[in-house]
């Protein structure tokens, strides 16, 4: 399994852990965690973006 695959299979996965607590992962979460997975980001930029986007 390529990293795209398994990346897309794990989103899928997550999707559906939250769905089951009535969260939703939507599009531009996931192009959040793809930019942070291919080290196009840090954590620390990913917690500012998030954290900025939320208030």
């Amino acid at each position: 399994m390529s990293n795209e695959e398994k990346f897309e299979f794990d989103i899928a996965n997550l999707r559906k852990e939250f769905a089951i607590e009535n969260m939703v992962v939507t599009d531009a979460d996931v192009a959040l965690l793809k930019r942070y997975s291919n080290n196009e980001i840090t954590m620390n930029e990913m917690i500012n973006i998030i954290t900025k986007d939320t208030l």
